[in-house]
């Protein structure tokens, strides 16, 4: 969780021909089984309870483009044959609709679960998990790929607008970190410590007190050494 999964999938798609098309992200995780059909599929008004009005579903929504599917190993397992069944066969029926709607999208899915072991335990199809594992991307966690980090942080400081740099002892400091909420925990890390600062330089002392407390004294120690110089 947090390695930046819909980061990827957002570079996938601007770097594919269907980059002119949408990008529409959803977590399967977020919302109940009933309203996720719905907000996959569509439905027509008097559909079920509360469908008020008729509404087409992001499958559609995401027609000529990309459909990111976040937490796909948190589908339940009695939609996952609907979504089988769209991708084998791309047209889809919104709920209380008689007819079907023909698509053109690339479904991209994304897990931090073992789907493997999801299919062992009968909670994920088998025949899902082949037909959505046509390319597999692993990304590491942020921890594993340190080289990542530097360039990471100076470009969440350069889409906050402030234009704010680190400097080398602050840079070092991001890199050596664990980062157990990945790259989650670096964009909020960034997003701190550029409202903190109050020059053009973000250093140590600007990034999160977990982060600074064993550096502090090696900063101050380099800045007297440069005030002596």
């Amino acid at each position: 969780s947090g390695t930046g999964k819909e980061l990827v999938a957002r570079a996938v798609h601007a770097r594919s021909p269907r980059r002119e098309g949408p990008f529409v992200a959803l977590s399967c995780a977020a919302m109940p089984a009933d309203l996720l059909e719905a907000e996959l599929f569509g439905h027509r008004r008097g559909a079920f309870t509360g469908a008020a009005e008729s509404r087409d579903g992001l499958l559609q929504g995401a027609h000529g483009g990309t459909l990111f599917l976040d937490e796909i190993g948190d589908m339940p397992l009695d939609l996952q044959p609907k979504l089988l069944r769209v991708l084998e066969d791309p047209r889809v029926r919104p709920l209380g609709s008689t007819h079907e709607v023909v698509l053109n999208v690339r479904v991209v899915a994304a897990t931090n679960r073992d789907l493997e072991q999801a299919v062992a335990d009968g909670t994920f199809r088998e025949d899902l998990l082949y037909r959505l594992n046509v390319h597999h991307i692993h990304i590491p966690p942020l921890r594993e790929r340190t080289g990542d980090v530097a360039e990471l942080a100076r470009h969440f400081l350069r889409r906050g607008g402030r234009n704010h740099q680190l400097t080398p002892e602050a840079e070092r400091l991001l890199s050596a970190h664990g980062w157990p909420g990945n790259v989650r925990e670096l964009e909020n890390c960034l997003s701190s410590a550029s409202a903190l600062a109050a020059s053009h330089y973000i250093s140590v002392r600007e990034l999160p007190a977990r982060l600074q407390i064993p550096s502090l004294g090696a900063e101050q120690a380099v800045t007297e050494e440069s005030a002596s110089l």
